[in-house]
């Protein structure tokens, strides 16, 4: 049993009072009845169907005393609005724990439009070929335009043989209780108009298409279609169940991933897995294992990006795509986004490999991704290393102090890195110099050569997500010999005596707005990890040195030629994504620290200049 939710009890159902379920989520449920009958009315239907406990094969898992207060709750409300209702109502801790949250009918019908896609439909409706079951079902709003599809397409046959058989095709599985009675009444809420057209001495209660269990559960027979939002978190696994999962983890274990593992594992030949997730997945070092797993048994079909977050998911507020992957060979992935309406992206060679996986955003991005995944090198092939700052400031807030003394050394943040400077942030002065104590803390806390600097994390206000600066060893004398890094902070420094790129050229190349657009083809979260940008694509080593003999205007054009990016995309329009702390920039409380003077100024670039661009653009 997987440690993400409480076993739910079997069995007689228990009595319950309202503080058991908050008043608004026992008011969904207590009017379900009376919403049933509503609707039961409209399909023309009269005698047990009219009465919820005697129409559906299934029961609340517990009973209330009382009559709760349900006025509030429309008896017109839509099937999704009554799942929607429900998780919007439970307690806001609840949610976050249990990794609870409520699919918009939009994201639904695109999401099994992407997988009917993926199984090669055509336009018209389809009878359902085999099993599709959601191993996180919740209240079922993924499943509504499964069973309206199978229901259409099967309008000219019997209605009874249709509805006794459906339960074998559609399959909700939940951990929580109350969840899967709302599921398994608005699925056969839908089931109404079919039901109407059996004659009514053959009329029986309707199935329940939801049960009441592990949605990882190793026993479960294959699918033709899983189709999923799935909790998202952390979770601390047992030693069997880390062993199961060894091969997709890597550090810490997120729920997603193993939803999305077990649902690759399980669906047959011929087969798609839909999901709802979190685009960390297609670039974060904890889930290259995932990026492996997935590219081996069923590669990435289709990605649409969830530009518009405004409404998407309450309380959920990260990036967010539609993934599709199946079990058929297919050579290249169809991506798009939707911001308001569904746009096509591009369409790249399908990604194989463990490394993160370039995924334009927008279209004007394309070129730039298809011209990077053709290249030689990164980051950390070209002789550079990654790595985020030492210093987490809250664990050594008592060493944190304004002025300075013997022992202490300056601090950089990521507030004193702006426009390609590293200046000195008057809102962190403050906390500017940390008292180190020995030989042993100043080693490990404290950076003593030439590196180029990065932000670590951005705001959605700022309008790039690479802001580097170089610490030229001439600002390093002036800071003292050593500076501390803060953990906002990324530090890129050679790992080879003559790495292919040198650090003047590397930080004016990632103050391009080309490697900015490249970025967010691996990332579109305002955070900007080490492993991230030790993975940025870089051409051979021929045309990184002819960079560095370039002037500023130069190698903007350079690099945009070599990346194939006509640099024309308009910077409005960002998805929304994780909130991070914003990182102010205020008044400067000292001289910014020039450029070195081995920095070329700028000039403008010769007209008809061109530099080796190796992909052909």
């Amino acid at each position: 049993m997987m440690p993400y939710a409480t076993q739910a009890r079997v069995g007689v159902p228990s009595v319950i009072t309202a503080p058991s379920l908050p008043a608004g989520a026992l008011a969904v449920v207590a009017s379900l009845p009376n919403w049933w009958r509503k609707r039961a009315l409209r399909a023309g239907l009269d005698g047990f169907a009219l009465d919820l406990s005697k129409a559906v094969q299934t029961a609340p898992p517990a009973v209330w005393l009382g009559s709760p207060d349900f006025s509030g709750v429309s008896l017109e409300n839509s099937s999704y609005q009554i799942g929607g209702l429900y998780v919007n109502s439970l307690d806001p801790a609840v949610r976050a724990d249990k990794g609870k949250h409520y699919t918009p009918p939009a994201l639904a019908r695109n999401l099994w439009s992407m997988a009917r896609e993926g199984l090669g439909w055509d336009a018209e409706p389809h009878r359902l070929e085999g099993l599709v079951r959601d191993p996180a079902c919740g209240s079922g709003a993924l499943l509504i335009p499964v069973v309206d599809e199978h229901l259409t397409a099967s309008v000219d046959d019997d209605p009874a043989l249709v509805l006794r058989r459906i339960s074998r095709l559609i399959e909700g599985v939940d951990q929580d209780p109350w969840a899967v009675y709302i599921a398994n009444v608005i699925l056969a809420a839908r089931m109404l108009p079919t039901l109407a057209k059996v004659p009514v001495a053959r009329r029986e209660p309707l199935p329940a298409l939801a049960s009441v269990g592990d949605g990882l559960d190793q026993e479960r027979d294959e699918s033709f279609v899983t189709i999923m939002n799935p909790p998202y978190g952390r979770v601390t696994l047992s030693p069997a169940d880390r062993s199961r999962f060894a091969n997709i983890l890597f550090g810490h274990a997120n729920l997603y991933s193993m939803f999305m593992a077990v649902g690759a594992q399980n669906i047959r030949p011929g087969g798609v897995l839909a999901t709802v997730v979190p685009t960390s997945f297609t670039a974060g070092l904890y889930f290259h294992r995932l990026r492996r797993t997935l590219s081996e048994e069923a590669p990435l079909r289709s990605i649409n990006f969830v530009n518009d977050r405004s409404g998407v998911f309450t309380g959920v507020l990260q990036e967010t795509c539609l993934a599709v992957f199946a079990k058929t060979e297919s050579p290249r992935t169809k991506i798009t986004r939707t911001r308001g309406k569904t746009e096509e992206v591009a369409s790249v060679p399908t990604p194989r490999t463990d490394r993160p996986w370039l995924l334009p955003r927008s279209p004007e991005d394309a070129s730039i991704a298809a011209a990077a995944a053709a290249m030689p090198n990164t980051l950390s092939t070209a002789g550079w290393h990654a790595s985020t700052g030492p210093l987490v400031w809250n664990r050594r807030k008592a060493d944190l102090h304004p002025r300075h003394e013997a022992g202490r050394i300056q601090v950089i943040w990521a507030a004193d890195i702006d426009d390609g400077y590293i200046h000195r942030d008057a809102g962190r002065d403050p906390m500017r110099y940390l008292q180190v104590h020995g030989d042993r803390d100043l080693r490990f806390m404290s950076l003593g050569e030439p590196a180029i600097l990065v932000q670590r994390t951005t705001s959605l206000e700022q309008g790039r997500r690479l802001v580097a600066a170089e610490l030229t060893e001439n600002q390093l004398l002036s800071l003292g010999g050593r500076v501390a890094v803060e953990s906002h902070v990324n530090v890129l420094r050679p790992n080879t005596p003559f790495p292919l790129i040198d650090r003047v050229t590397l930080g004016r190349v990632l103050a391009t707005d080309t490697m900015d657009r490249l970025f967010r083809c691996i990332s579109g979260s305002v955070a900007v990890s080490s492993y991230e940008l030790a993975s940025l694509p870089l051409p051979d080593k021929g045309t990184l040195a002819q960079w560095s003999n370039l002037n500023e205007e130069e190698l903007r054009h350079a690099v945009a030629e070599t990346y194939c990016w006509s640099g024309e995309e308009e910077m409005a329009g960002e998805v929304a994504l994780l909130p991070v702390r914003d990182v102010p920039v205020l008044p400067q409380a000292a001289p910014r620290l020039r450029r070195p003077s081995s920095a070329v100024p700028p000039n403008p670039a010769p007209r008809g200049l061109h530099v080796n661009s190796p992909n052909g653009c």
